[in-house]
């Protein structure tokens, strides 16, 4: 690609210091995230055209696509490795392959709340009262750390939550004296319960001390020609000082969607092709999200003149649809989300004679009377608009200047930024049906919404369906798609409503599976079965509810005795999240 004169200069002003850069195409979306050593190296190879010989395919298409980058600079190596997973998990760009499954970076994990903490290895933090330490960008220097402290501050390794004389004759960290071995009373828990502090205090960077001994014994073996030694040693105080480096906590980077420069032009444009007879005040996006067919979800994204209005966002979780069917889960997403929005609508409009959807005798009215109503619900709306701009133009605020053919040529990007507005109407505070439907998908997902929405009597709402290979337009009747180009503005607003409604199905998708996944705290509990752990769920229902039964509830479940209830909620209790339950 040609470098611009806005690339040039923001290359200018990249830093020779290590982190992490991001990718974007000319949406807007990030599609490549990488890190460096060096940003500004790494970052100005990609526009190099002398390099461009030894590129293979896809980093052609790679750099074709770019159109801007930006870039985050952070104070290590390590810092921009953990960067990077994060960044590329929260925003999943096209072009890259590692880090893009739900596997996370190796934590150390200690409950000092169980009556004999042990260190623990985890990939999942959560809210359980425990200390975490780490992410670790190395997970091998992670692993050799904590054996090391292990042994250094003689703790116990085993499996046991709470260790006693049965698993000391089979403990050979005990007998080794490795392990202090508090399980029998060595020492006492307020005793071990010092060791394990002061490992929390190495952990959190207090290693000086080791780090000298470490050093000055390597020297000592190098010095006596035993060179083998030596190199354990330095290994082991690389692994070291890798693992207790501080490094910054990166949180979730929140989601940007890409805006606009001028969503009135692109309005008036969408509006135009698809032959509206004015443009569309309110779009409403869908999209289905599901993996092998399990955590059925679907997404509804409403714009408002062409902005994100996130109040009126809802998520669907697919009831009625069994194993993997597109077409079916976005037919009960329409039906449900406007049924609803039906009822709504009838509640905030004055009474007709007769109810919306029924008749004079109480039963189900006609198409015809249900688009009466519906047409009631628009027309009350339209009377309003007129009055908004009235009241901005008392006010002495400007409204939105009206904008020629001639000012946004089909095709050729947006109006310029001068006739933008200022002033953007508010959306409507009573429900209303929207002006036009957006189906990510082909013909079989509009089929199923259109046929859905005849059912309801609102087959007179536009709808269109966005393919995404080609940015093709789907229209019901049409035997054809429509294919405006990937720079036409209408086309620019309908990838920005189904880019939204894609990572709000996704999101939630996410919110489902990794909800699921804090059920396996019970996974923790030594020797719990898979019938036992399915008992407790189906007599509670959820770890929340657990966490709340009493002794004799627990000991009521089959396969749990007295005892082993009285373990488990010893075992719950101090895995309470600190200030109770949420």
């Amino acid at each position: 690609m040609p470098v611009t004169d806005h690339i040039r200069n923001k290359l200018s002003q990249v830093s020779h210091r290590p982190g992490v850069y991001l990718m974007k195409d000319r949406f807007g979306t990030v599609i490549y995230v990488g890190k460096a050593r060096d940003l500004r190296r790494r970052v100005s190879q990609y526009f190099q055209s002398s390099r461009r010989q030894g590129w293979d395919l896809k980093f052609n298409a790679l750099v074709d696509a770019i159109h801007d980058f930006d870039v985050h600079v952070v104070k290590s190596e390590p810092e921009a490795v953990l960067l990077e997973g994060k960044l590329i998990k929260e925003f999943r760009p096209r072009y890259n392959i590692s880090f893009r499954d739900d596997k996370r970076f190796l934590l150390v994990k200690i409950n000092l709340n169980d009556p004999i903490p042990r260190f623990t290895l985890t990939r999942l933090q959560t809210d359980d009262g425990a200390r975490y330490f780490g992410p670790f960008a190395s997970g091998g220097a992670a692993r050799r750390t904590l054996a090391l402290v292990r042994h250094r501050f003689n703790l116990r390794g085993c499996r046991a939550l709470t260790p006693g004389e049965a698993d000391y004759r089979h403990c050979l960290y005990a007998h080794l004296k490795v392990c202090t071995a508090p399980c029998i009373g060595n020492v006492t828990p307020e005793q071990y319960r010092m060791q394990v502090t002061a490992a929390c205090d190495f952990l959190d960077g207090q290693c000086e001390e080791m780090a000298r001994e470490l050093e000055a014994a390597m020297k000592k073996a190098a010095a006596a020609l035993e060179f083998e030694q030596a190199a354990k040693l330095r290994d082991l105080l690389d692994d070291l000082r890798r693992t207790t480096q501080k490094t910054e906590k990166f949180e979730r980077i929140p989601y940007k969607l890409p805006v606009s420069i001028n969503p009135d032009a692109e309005l008036r444009a969408l509006g135009r092709v698809l032959g509206l007879p004015r443009e569309p005040d309110r779009i409403e996006g869908f999209d289905i999200s599901n993996i092998s067919g399990t955590f059925k979800v679907a997404s509804m994204v409403s714009f408002w003149r062409g902005r994100p209005d996130r109040s009126n966002y809802r998520r669907f979780r697919i009831k009625g649809v069994e194993g993997q069917d597109d077409f079916a889960c976005m037919a009960e997403t329409i039906r449900r989300r406007y049924a609803r929005l039906l009822k709504e609508c009838a509640e905030h409009t004055p009474p007709p004679s007769t109810p919306p959807g029924r008749d004079e005798a109480g039963g189900q009215a006609s198409p015809a009377d249900l688009q009466r109503a519906v047409d009631d619900v628009s027309a009350a709306f339209q009377k309003r608009r007129p009055r908004a701009d009235q009241d901005a133009a008392a006010a002495g605020v400007a409204t939105r200047p009206k904008v020629s053919s001639d000012d946004l040529q089909a095709g050729e990007g947006e109006a310029s930024p001068e006739l933008a507005a200022p002033w953007v109407p508010k959306p409507p505070a009573q429900p209303r049906l929207p002006d036009l439907i957006l189906i990510d998908g082909g013909k079989g997902q509009l089929g199923a919404a259109c046929a859905e929405l005849a059912k309801l009597g609102l087959d007179r709402i536009p709808v269109i369906g966005l393919a995404k290979e080609f940015e093709e337009i789907y229209r019901p009747g049409a035997s054809e798609p429509l294919r405006l180009g990937l720079d036409h503005p209408a086309v620019k607003l309908l990838q920005r409503v189904r880019d939204e409604s894609h990572r709000v199905a996704n999101s939630y998708n996410a919110q489902l599976r990794l909800r699921k996944i804090s059920e396996s705290l019970l996974d923790e509990f030594p020797g719990i079965g898979e019938a036992r752990k399915a008992a407790l769920l189906k007599r509670f229902g959820s770890v929340h509810r657990l966490r709340r039964a009493t002794l004799e509830e627990l000991a009521a479940v089959p396969g749990f005795g007295g005892e082993t209830a009285a373990r488990l909620k010893t075992f719950l209790e101090a895995r309470t999240p600190a200030g109770g339950e949420a």
